[in-house]
């Protein structure tokens, strides 16, 4: 029987990423794998941590499944540690030429290929929407861990549009819940102050307590995920992740009908934009 691999950067009771989880089955059913009869699924879910990631890739390549998915930048990065031979289906990943997962998205090369979650151009649509709903805002801190997502591919995107509207933007890199409370309120001390965070597993699991200080501080926000605008955010703007899960769904059939990983591999989905 097939097996998927499956390693994702969250907690394993999330809604979000169980009902993610079950389109990419409930598609693959569709497409003819029916898990327990014919494909088996393994799935770990890791923290925003190294450590764990890299120890659960191990255990799944272990199982020597015919394919792998990544969920998210670290994810991948700790399954291409561990094998260079068994493909790995990466979804959630933003500059996976930057981080050297691939040579191109229409040549990948190696044994990954997937799904671009977002071109660096978004940056400049947070900001507009930024500036859209606060106009007054005029001083912006891009929040993020730049170990668990591509900070300086957004970050030179956002300086490229920041001129033009008139923003001055700072960098808030942070690691942990000591780290992002000081950045929020750094912001917060400053006149027309916003805040602006892209995808990221850190903030993903910091994200209660991301919203409630941005909202006591009053701080204009746009999230790079729907799901802080579901738990009390302002604003998001981002892909839709469901429609990945299905897509990747159609590329795990090919490769376990014996199609290389090498395929070309997907640019973006279709974005939403949610709002509170």
């Amino acid at each position: 029987m097939p097996r998927i691999g499956v390693l994702w950067a969250t907690v394993e009771d999330s809604p979000q990423a169980n009902a993610r989880l079950l389109v990419f089955r409930q598609t693959l059913e569709r497409l003819g794998w029916s898990e327990g009869q014919n494909l088996r699924l393994d799935t770990r879910f890791a923290l925003a941590s190294e450590a764990s990631a890299q120890v659960l890739a191990k255990e799944l390549v272990a199982l020597q499944p015919e394919l792998l998915l990544a969920y998210s930048t670290p994810m991948v990065v700790a399954l291409q540690r561990e094998t260079r031979t068994i493909p790995i289906l990466f979804v959630g990943v933003s500059d996976p030429i930057g981080s050297g997962f691939i040579a191109s998205l229409a040549r990948p090369g190696g044994n990954l290929t997937g799904f671009l979650l977002y071109e660096a151009s978004i940056a400049g649509k947070w900001l507009a929407m930024l500036k859209e709903i606060a106009p007054n805002v005029a001083h912006v801190a891009l929040v993020a861990n730049p170990k668990t997502t591509p900070y300086e591919y957004f970050m030179r995107a956002a300086e490229a549009a920041a001129q033009s509207l008139a923003l001055e933007l700072v960098r808030a890199q942070v690691e942990n819940a000591v780290d992002l409370a000081r950045a929020i309120d750094a912001v917060a001390r400053v006149p027309n102050g916003g805040l602006v965070l892209p995808p990221d597993s850190t903030t993903s699991l910091l994200r209660d307590v991301i919203v409630a200080r941005a909202t006591s501080h009053r701080l204009p926000t746009v999230y790079g995920s729907r799901e802080a605008v579901i738990v009390g955010g302002l604003m998001s703007y981002s892909a839709d992740r469901v429609e990945t899960l299905r897509q990747a769904a159609s590329y795990a059939d090919r490769i376990l009908l014996g199609r290389k990983a090498c395929q070309p591999a997907g640019a973006g989905t279709d974005e939403v934009r949610d709002s509170h």
